[in-house]
């Protein structure tokens, strides 16, 4: 469905820049922006995805990946076509990229679709949830009215403005911080580093439940001193803040081999000098998708796949020692 876009400024003649991402598109009448859904039509800026959903499907919140936000809990996930990054490695290219069919569903029928199913609440997430500011705009209050909780999976590539006026409806999110290199950024995912850390800060100053993930690309962003960097980054806003390493494998337009364990192993060790909670995915390695008490080393969550038991956990601390984890259950 057409409707008008958010964050815009009218230029000469017909001429429009968008302001709802850095990329900050200027694009004249019929002209699409990088995200693949804003155009310009009669010299006003309009977005074709509203409500416009790809996939719906139940799924269990580590799946976001969010190991920290009422773990063993499922939540209605879904999301639109579409992305303001143009990542050469990206898995789910089909949609972020290209066009898949869709269905629609009103900010109403979501709504009720997300009660109905007994979930969690709802993750906008598969491709980039910001594309889709004006639908989660106006769901996201719908869904906190009826004590549904709101989940952005996503890239943090929006300017200050728009994020800030989504805090007072989000519960948490996952943001995927690629690299800590701005040619990294610039080369392999078409965007800036630099406005996706001022998301991940913002955010955690409004005190959003935060997690990181980080997809470990061999050559590209592996080396000890970027995974050095991008944990020291982390851990100034939070030590308490869950790391997820995420191991690559070839897909779209990267064919480089995939991350050996080795790095992902060496990535954790590195991690874990300075923060609590450092998870590996993507790959299967014994033990490095368990939370365990940075206090007494007690094992308070166990995860196998997808199947998750949490064993000693009482109000957010460890029940043995009394550690505050953050872990919000």
């Amino acid at each position: 469905m057409i409707r008008s876009a958010a964050y815009f400024e009218k230029l000469e003649g017909t001429r429009v820049q968008c302001h709802l991402c850095p990329a900050e598109c200027k694009l004249d009448e019929g002209k699409i922006g990088i995200c693949g859904s804003r155009f310009v039509r009669n010299g006003d800026l309009v977005t074709d995805n509203y409500g416009e959903v790809v996939s719906v499907a139940i799924d269990p919140i580590e799946k976001k990946p969010l190991y920290h936000f009422y773990p063993a809990k499922s939540i209605l996930s879904t999301g639109a076509n579409g992305c303001n990054l143009g990542c050469e490695h990206c898995q789910n290219w089909s949609i972020s990229q290209e066009k898949a069919p869709t269905r629609f569903l009103s900010p109403e029928q979501l709504t009720e679709l997300a009660q109905s199913r007994n979930t969690l609440g709802v993750a906008f997430t598969y491709t980039e949830p910001i594309i889709w500011y004006e639908y989660i705009r106006d769901t996201a209050p719908l869904l906190k009215e009826i004590g549904q909780k709101v989940v952005l999976v996503t890239n943090g590539y929006i300017n200050p403005e728009p994020l800030k006026a989504l805090m007072p409806v989000m519960d948490a999110a996952n943001v995927d911080l690629k690299g800590m290199r701005p040619q990294f950024y610039k080369k392999i995912c078409k965007g800036k580093l630099a406005p996706v850390m001022d998301t991940i800060r913002t955010m955690g100053e409004y005190g959003i439940h935060l997690e990181i993930t980080n997809l470990i690309i061999p050559t590209l962003n592996d080396s000890d001193k970027e995974i050095e960097d991008l944990v020291d980054f982390v851990a100034s806003i939070s030590d308490l803040i869950p790391l997820h390493f995420s191991a690559y494998h070839p897909d779209y337009k990267l064919d480089l081999p995939a991350t050996p364990a080795e790095t992902m192993l060496k990535a954790r060790a590195i991690a874990m000098d300075k923060l609590k909670f450092v998870y590996v995915g993507n790959i299967f390695l014994e033990g490095c998708s368990d939370t365990v008490c940075p206090g007494c080393g007690r094992t308070l969550i166990e995860r196998s796949g997808y199947h998750t038991r949490v064993e000693g956990l009482v109000g957010g601390k460890c029940e043995r020692c009394g550690f505050e984890t953050g872990i919000v259950h």
